[in-house]
């Protein structure tokens, strides 16, 4: 069995360009991804920036893996990777096709989506909002002729404007309604609170005005209590505060789903039932990162809601306490394909620094944590509040650790 320098698990942003970086030192390498195609997330992404500039996620991948083949980058498609053993002075990670061993491993496994349960969702014709965008934007199938999404958060709001791109009719995006499972995505006041960082991708002028103002409490709970019955429009699209999908209905598909009225508080009015006409239903209960690799390795965890879920505890140079297991990318926390990117660069580079210490790294990789920076605070889309706040939690952690 071959020794690499360095094993990646995760062919997206975040592994990619941490390869580009190992690579451009001449380390050994290893890219293990179980899908197809190189890319991860990025593959489906597509939306126009405030700038008005479009974010192509598929032309992103491909200049990534362009970059990744020209240095020779050693990537393996289609291979799922199930445990990483820990051996004296090096891992073996397991896959379903061969074992390899490395000296680091760095695992950039991204996130995977939150399910909200709704009576008839296991009927064909409903799928989670991210199987949809795979669906439209990289295998370019038809999800359905007309459809609802159930869940307001950042990433309905983008999804579902990528499929109106696609010519897909959308009736609107609703709430779900609340169970002991989606009593995040069923409360209106806090999807209100949400629903404001994502306001100004609209293309209402009055909206974005709104918006300015829309972050204080009070005018958020006016705002709530006078919410329009037929929802504010985004892109033409009526998104509801106050009507949550209480079921969906059909015998051998999708057929319709049953719409009611809801409190500000997100419960159920009596007697304002209607049943909405669709064939296809599009659930999203938001993104968490998809840690189990890292589990399984040992990594310590901390559960951190600013950054979506449980996350391995990890510095800034993406170091794990674990020494030689390294983490990039919505694994770390859920926010955008271009934090991920440069998430992976200082990954790579803190690889390098360890396998080489060549002395220029340290300007380079000082240079790249600030990229990070930079590219989290002019982000378009942020998918939770307070996020600078959670990272700090988990270094102070990481520092707490490695210095017992």
């Amino acid at each position: 069995m071959q020794m690499n320098d360095v094993v990646i698990i995760g062919a997206g942003p975040a592994g990619l360009s941490a390869a580009i970086q190992c690579r451009e030192n001449d380390l050994s390498v290893v890219v293990l991804d179980e899908f197809p195609k190189t890319g991860g997330r990025l593959l489906g992404q597509l939306h126009q920036e405030p700038s008005g500039e479009w974010w192509n996620g598929m032309k992103e991948s491909e200049a990534l893996k362009e970059k990744a083949e020209k240095v020779n980058t050693d990537i393996r498609l289609g291979v799922s990777v199930h445990h990483i053993e820990t051996l004296d002075d090096h891992f073996v990670i397991h896959t379903t096709k061969e074992f390899f061993a490395a000296k680091n491993v760095l695992i950039a496994t991204g996130a995977a989506e939150s399910a909200a349960p709704i009576p008839g969702w296991t009927l064909p014709g409903v799928m989670s909002i991210g199987a949809a965008q795979v669906m439209t934007n990289v295998h370019r199938v038809s999800v359905g002729g007309k459809g609802i999404v159930v869940g307001v958060n950042v990433l309905s709001a983008a999804i579902a404007r990528e499929l109106q791109l696609a010519g897909i009719d959308l009736h609107s995006m609703v709430l779900p309604a609340r169970n002991v499972v989606s009593e995040d995505q069923a409360n209106p006041r806090q999807v209100m609170e949400r629903l404001v960082r994502i306001a100004h991708l609209a293309p209402s002028a009055f909206i974005k005005f709104g918006s300015k103002f829309a972050k204080f409490k009070f005018v958020q709970n006016l705002a709530l209590q006078f919410y329009p019955k037929d929802g504010i429009k985004m892109w033409d699209m009526p998104i509801h505060l106050r009507k949550a999908i209480k079921q969906i209905n059909g015998t051998d598909k999708v057929e319709s789903v049953t719409m009611v009225d809801v409190t500000m508080d997100g419960d159920i009015i009596r007697g304002t039932e209607e049943e909405i006409p669709v064939d296809f239903v599009c659930i999203a209960g938001g993104l968490y990162p998809l840690a189990e690799l890292a589990a399984v390795a040992g990594c310590p965890f901390q559960y951190s809601e600013e950054l979506g879920g449980h996350v391995p505890v990890h510095n800034e140079k993406m170091e794990t306490p674990i020494e030689g297991i390294y983490v990039a990318g919505n694994i770390t926390g859920i926010e955008s394909a271009k934090v991920a990117r440069e998430q992976g660069t200082v990954a790579g580079l803190s690889i390098v620094k360890k396998e080489t210490n060549h002395p220029e790294i340290n300007e380079k990789l000082l240079a790249a944590k600030n990229d990070v920076k930079t590219t989290r605070q002019a982000a378009t889309i942020q998918f939770h509040p307070r996020i600078v706040e959670g990272r700090e939690k988990v270094t102070t952690a990481f520092n707490e650790l490695v210095n017992e």
